[in-house]
């Protein structure tokens, strides 16, 4: 019996893939990773009985990075990682020990089945699955195949069985596009953040931004809002005047009518005009016409169409509208969400689709009136090869979905619906009047077949008061001609469905990538957004596309990244050559790169205008010990320290609170010590500015406080304040946070656990005896006399807060919700440390214990 192994891209697949294809009869496991489980069962496979193992991976495998020292923004000149830089492929996620997990389920397997998704970067992630496993897999027999993909749009029983039955192979080329996109993207976006980062963070001090990234995708974006927002304020507005006349066609009724001029820009003109006609006293009819017109039904679904209404009716970000569209993919409520097809292959069961939606309440009536009299078939949309139009597989209500879910899977659905309803048929009548020598016009419509607008009413013609029946020669009565004065109106900041449209016309970024580049320049303090979801440029993005246009207009402007993406798709096609395209590519940016630098001065000559320099921000807060005059705290984004004097910067923690820590300084440079804090109830610890960003010690790097410092004598140290090994993660260490009674605690010098133990203690110290069973450091612990929990008239005790009997009742272990499950504490042994005096057997903490003796501390997440 052959063993296939086969994974999918998300653990949720997985399990309802092996649910179709081994009909629900299979055993499940848990992974030794904990992410991912293994379904597993008996079947056929091409005619031969098989064991299958059904897995997932979480996303990409891998990701590309520079090698170690050239991930060091001080030491490394960015020019250099153009071409001079090796790249590697790490773990995505070294946490999920990915390859590790794939390893171990691929051994002794006969082939290979990838599940993965059916796009560019699924196949790529095909290729990381198979460098993972094919070393461990059994050896195929001569020319025996063994890997095999499966090529299917939606997670139903008959689109997975029909993948299964049709088998295929990873497409290579497709892999590389991908491969070429990320070396492009991490190489160019490297290079030019580090450099304009450093430059303007070490010269400005409000930039309020933690990162001055360049994206070659996410550049040209912003470049669209600054546009836009350019010519909003360049706008002058221009005063015009209308003519507006009214007739009475009977006595109680009245009818506005257009002027054919629309308007005119001279005052004087206009007051002519209104002269000749107001010496009328009838308006006459100069023709009647009527037309039948027809307001077609949408195309099918694509990806980008979902995007622009998910915004711009829904108020639903790129971003967050794209999460659940692929949480509804994964849960088999609508086929694959990333396509830019809008045509629908001839053998699509469209009627198939449409009867799971003939119960629904909100669009029954329509469906069956659709099923019994015939279905229209969809408009001949674009067909780009890849997905089917985004389709409802299955029927659903609100209650499942509930919120977002239900409001885009309603869309998805009504949207089907209109496509495969009738077109949307009216009467439009246009009826022409003179007066005097001047022309107006009046035109109204009255819907003969509502159509798809049944479904989709928002797209319905507009109920117009009805025109009066009328003939050629027909006079009526003029009721008021006045003149009407307007100005032009700038144009609106770009809403996200705008921006979504030009990244698409001008080729910047994929269907996938669309909503990341917008979420991007908002993260980044780019752009806002304000109400009706327009995107508004902030001081910083609009000085950088500014300064972009200054030194070199094809940095922004979306004509470059636009040929790039035309070069990936040649490649994906098998008809460019993955190594002369990133070749010439990175030259071509390599070039401007240098020229970027030699004329940034360009740029800041904007920065001046808008920034302040880092001498005039922020407020005195500790001394330096170099100068000993008082360094400026600058809390803008990226928060950190300066001294006008010595013009020296210093990094400092983000995402906390910056205070003076008691004037005490380091033992080492004489700076004084400042208190890094994420607020009560989450964790602190004082750090030296200067070694915050020039470690003293060789096992130290920079952007380590005293809680990791290695010196042996100093108060704050790790070496003094360390306890024992951290209950979650793998290497930190539990260090006495010393300012955080009476409500003392202390905290993961790595992770973000923090433990709360011995609440109204006087004074807690770290002792420099350790733990004979277990070698945590012993804490002396001194009780107020009044709240001692020891018995007698005792206040002070000393023991391990790991294995103490006395301290068994002060401290109680609750284990938060992990970031990620391989985080468990009931997974494989592991080993303890005392401030790195050793490892400690038998210390670790057993969630499922909270009272044993051994377990000790409240620890939660912040």
């Amino acid at each position: 019996m052959r063993t296939v192994l086969m994974v999918a891209e998300k653990p949720s697949l997985a399990q309802s893939i092996a649910k179709i294809l081994s009909r629900g009869n299979m055993s499940s496991r848990k992974g030794l990773n904990g992410a991912c489980s293994v379904h597993e069962y008996t079947g056929s496979f091409i005619g031969q009985s098989a064991h299958f193992k059904m897995t997932s991976v979480c996303g990409h495998v891998m990701t590309l990075d520079f090698i170690g020292k050239y991930n060091s923004w001080d030491k490394v000149d960015p020019a250099e990682l153009f071409s001079k830089a090796p790249t590697e492929k790490k773990e995505a996620n070294p946490k999920l020990t990915m390859v590790k997990f794939l390893q171990v389920e691929a051994r002794g397997c006969d082939c290979i089945v990838l599940w993965l998704d059916c796009d560019k970067e699924g196949e790529n992630i095909c290729f990381e699955v198979l460098d993972a496993v094919l070393p461990v897999m059994n050896k195929p027999r001569g020319t025996e195949r063994t890997i095999y993909r499966a090529k299917f749009s939606s997670i139903t029983d008959t689109d997975i069985c029909n993948a299964m039955n049709h088998l295929g192979e990873p497409n290579r080329n497709e892999a590389l596009s991908v491969d070429a996109r990320q070396e492009l993207d991490l190489r160019i976006g490297c290079a030019f953040t580090r450099f304009q980062t450093k430059y303007f963070q070490g010269k400005y001090g409000n930039l309020d931004s933690s990162l001055i990234s360049f994206g070659p995708c996410q550049t040209p974006t912003l470049g669209f809002c600054v546009e836009r927002h350019d010519k909003i304020q360049s706008f002058k507005p221009e005063t015009y005047w209308v003519l507006q006349a009214k007739v009475n066609p009977e006595k109680d009724s009245s009818l506005t009518l257009d002027w054919d001029r629309v308007r005119v820009f001279d005052r004087e003109v206009a007051q002519m005009f209104l002269n000749i006609t107001k010496m009328a006293k009838e308006a006459k009819v100069e023709s009647v016409s009527k037309k039948e017109k027809v307001k077609q039904r949408p195309l099918a679904l694509n990806t980008v169409e979902m995007l622009r209404v998910a915004s711009a009716a829904l108020g639903m970000g790129p971003q967050h509208a794209m999460q659940i569209a692929e949480r509804l993919y994964t849960q088999g409520y609508i086929s694959y969400p990333r396509t830019e097809t809008t045509h629908y292959p001839e053998n699509f069961d469209l009627k198939g689709c449409l009867r799971q939606q003939a119960n629904n309440p909100y669009w029954a009536e329509t469906v069956k009136v659709l099923l019994s009299e015939g279905i229209n078939r969809p408009r001949k949309g674009h067909d780009a090869g890849d997905h089917p139009p985004i389709t409802p597989m299955r029927a659903a209500t609100e209650a499942e979905l509930g919120g977002d879910g239900w409001r885009l899977y309603e869309y998805i659905t009504r949207h089907f619906i209109a496509t495969v309803s009738a077109d949307c048929k009216y009467l439009q009548t246009t009826i022409s009047f003179s007066i005097g020598p001047e022309r107006f016009t009046c035109v109204g419509k009255v819907v003969t077949s509502p159509g798809f607008t049944e479904i989709m009413p928002w797209h319905s013609i507009p109920l117009e008061e009805s025109l009066p029946h009328c003939e050629k020669g027909d006079l009526f009565p003029i009721g008021e001609i006045k003149l009407l004065e307007k100005q032009t109106s700038p144009p609106d900041y770009l809403t996200e469905a705008e921006l979504i449209t030009l990244m698409e016309k001008h080729g910047i970024g994929t269907d996938a990538s669309i909503p990341v580049h917008i979420n991007n320049i908002c993260q980044r303090n780019y752009v806002t957004v304000e109400s009706g979801r327009r995107l508004k440029p902030t001081n910083l993005g609009i000085v950088l596309v500014h300064g972009y246009y200054k030194i070199d207009a094809e940095l922004v402007l979306p004509t470059i990244r636009s040929a790039v993406e035309k070069q990936l798709n040649l490649i994906a096609l098998g008809k460019a050559n993955y190594h002369q395209v990133l070749e010439h590519t990175l030259d071509i940016f390599k070039r401007k790169f240098h020229y970027f630098v030699d004329s940034i001065a360009g740029m800041d000559e904007l920065m001046e205008v808008s920034f302040s320099p880092l001498a005039a921000t922020g407020k005195p807060l500790s001394r330096c010990g170099k100068c000993h005059r008082f360094m400026k705290y600058i809390q803008a984004k990226p928060s950190r320290l300066h001294c006008s004097h010595c013009d020296d910067t210093y990094s400092l923690p983000q995402n906390g609170t910056i205070k003076l820590y008691k004037e005490l300084r380091c033992p080492l440079d004489d700076f004084e010590l400042v208190l890094w804090s994420s607020g009560s109830r989450g964790k602190s610890y004082p750090l030296c500015p200067y070694c915050y960003n020039h470690p003293p010690f060789r096992d130290m790097k920079k952007g380590m406080g005293c809680n990791e410092c290695t010196h042996p004598t100093c108060q704050h140290s790790l070496s003094m304040l360390g306890i024992g090994q951290c209950v979650e993660c793998e290497n930190g260490v539990l260090v006495l946070d010393s300012t955080s009674g009476p409500k003392w605690k202390m905290a993961c010098n790595k992770c973000n656990v923090v433990v709360h133990f011995f609440e109204n203690a006087h004074k807690v110290r770290v002792s420099p005896e350790t733990c004979d069973l277990c070698e945590a450091a012993l804490v002396d612990v001194d009780f107020n006399k009044a709240k001692s929990p020891l018995p007698g008239d005792e206040t002070q005790h000393s023991g391990c807060v790991f294995c103490d009997p006395v301290f068994q009742d002060l401290v109680e272990l609750k284990h938060a919700a992990m970031r990620h499950p391989m985080h468990r504490g009931g997974q494989g042994k592991r080993q303890g440390r005392g401030r790195g005096k050793g490892r400690r057997p038998g210390g670790r903490l057993n969630p499922k214990k909270p009272k044993d003796k051994m377990a000790a501390l409240a620890a939660y997440f912040v």
